[in-house]
């Protein structure tokens, strides 16, 4: 299992020995590294990561307050020269806490750490279905049915091969509860079974006689998953 991972730190050599130390990791993929946190928000809208590396006292924003704006939280380890941040490091459900000057055999222990609670996330998140409110009932939808999903405003319409069901969810609260490699987003409006895509041309997507854009804020993201999961050749 490869783990997606970006770097925010605003000290250059900090940030170079993170960078080093996870260039000698081979399941770790450094997919960015910034300087400040406000950078680190926008590449996330796009770009789902399965843990963060992330210093404290920045200017702009601090690491506390990136926290506490994420609506979907990856796994954090902080990394800070300060430990009174670690209680609400902790409060905030971090990984880890790594205090600065760390070692490397300091820094394998967090990720292995990391690595064991991903392998057993995704162990733990093989159900079959789920439930979903729509008007005055709630439905249980078998995810093998699912083919795609679809923003509507305030709404997501879930088109299965055999109906499509409306719901008052966000994008966000249904990615939580899919099956994470087998679901992508590929723009603001369209989440895609990965299993269920046909056809990929001039960054559109075929799933049966259906047509969904690849939108360009995306495209780079559903490539490298596709090439990660060795089903691009």
């Amino acid at each position: 299992m490869k783990i997606n991972c970006i770097a925010i730190e605003d000290e250059p050599l900090a940030l170079k020995k993170i960078e080093e130390f996870i260039g000698q990791i081979d399941y770790l993929n450094l997919l960015g590294s910034f300087d400040n946190a406000v950078d680190a928000i926008g590449f996330l809208k796009t770009n789902p990561v399965d843990l963060i590396f992330l210093d404290i006292r920045m200017k702009k924003l601090s690491g506390i307050q990136f926290l506490e704006s994420l609506q979907i939280k990856p796994k954090v380890i902080i990394t800070s020269a300060y430990d009174e941040f670690a209680l609400k490091g902790y409060e905030l459900d971090v990984a880890d806490y790594l205090l600065k000057p760390f070692s490397f055999e300091r820094f394998v222990k967090s990720v292995d750490k990391v690595y064991t609670q991903l392998n057993e996330l995704l162990g733990s998140s093989s159900n079959e279905y789920i439930f979903v409110k729509t008007e005055y009932r709630i439905e249980k939808i078998e995810i093998k049915e699912i083919l795609y999903i679809q923003g509507m405003k305030d709404y997501l319409q879930i088109h299965t091969t055999d109906r499509k069901i409306m719901t008052l969810q966000t994008f966000n609260n249904i990615l939580e509860v899919l099956p994470r490699n087998d679901f992508i987003r590929i723009h603001n409006s369209y989440i895609v079974s990965i299993s269920k895509v046909e056809t990929i041309e001039r960054n559109r997507i075929r799933i049966g006689k259906t047509l969904l854009p690849i939108s360009d804020s995306y495209k780079e993201c559903f490539y490298r998953t596709l090439r990660e999961k060795k089903i691009l050749i």
